[in-house]
């Protein structure tokens, strides 16, 4: 088999993605990329991080940066609720949380049905978007989480991340 057919049948292969709510939208993350789902508790802030990052979270002595996608995506912050979760996703070997209105469910989701980000000029910033599916009457927007993190981003809080780790520590 050709490198091309080969990459034509991994495209249309059927992949699962956790629907999570966000500001009324519904977002899907790639499940390979989910490892945990927990309910929203409190982060420790870090000093000079992106307004987007919360903090970050303990996970069982790995010290986790935790971003809340209603600001990543400029959205209006909202009270935390019963509802919330922060979603566990794991990116180039690092963990990292995004908080979420809430989860939906799991969703089967063939690649033939995956439909490009249509352009929506400089109103809409599409960066984290690898696309759209359909699932009945409603649109699903697939979240490419590789985006989420700016390396910029990452490598500000890794060099804050051990100041926070001493704190804990003595805490």
């Amino acid at each position: 088999m050709s490198q091309t057919a080969s990459l034509s049948h991994v495209a249309a292969a059927t992949a699962q993605y956790l629907t999570v709510n966000l500001a009324h939208e519904e977002y899907a993350i790639d499940i390979l990329a989910v490892r945990e789902i927990r309910g929203w508790t409190p982060v420790t802030r870090i000093p000079q991080a992106p307004h987007y990052v919360l903090g970050v979270l303990n996970l069982r002595g790995a010290i986790v940066p935790v971003l809340d996608l209603r600001l990543r995506f400029g959205l209006a912050r909202e009270e935390y609720n019963a509802t919330t979760v922060t979603v566990i996703i794991t990116v180039a070997g690092r963990h990292f949380g995004v908080v979420v209105d809430g989860v939906s469910d799991v969703l089967d989701v063939d690649g033939t049905a995956i439909k490009p980000v249509p352009d929506m000029g400089t109103a809409v910033d599409t960066e984290y978007l690898k696309g759209l599916t359909s699932v009945g009457e409603r649109m699903v927007l697939l979240l490419d989480v590789d985006k989420l993190l700016q390396p910029q981003d990452a490598q500000m809080l890794e060099a804050a991340l051990p100041s926070v780790a001493d704190v804990k520590a003595v805490a």
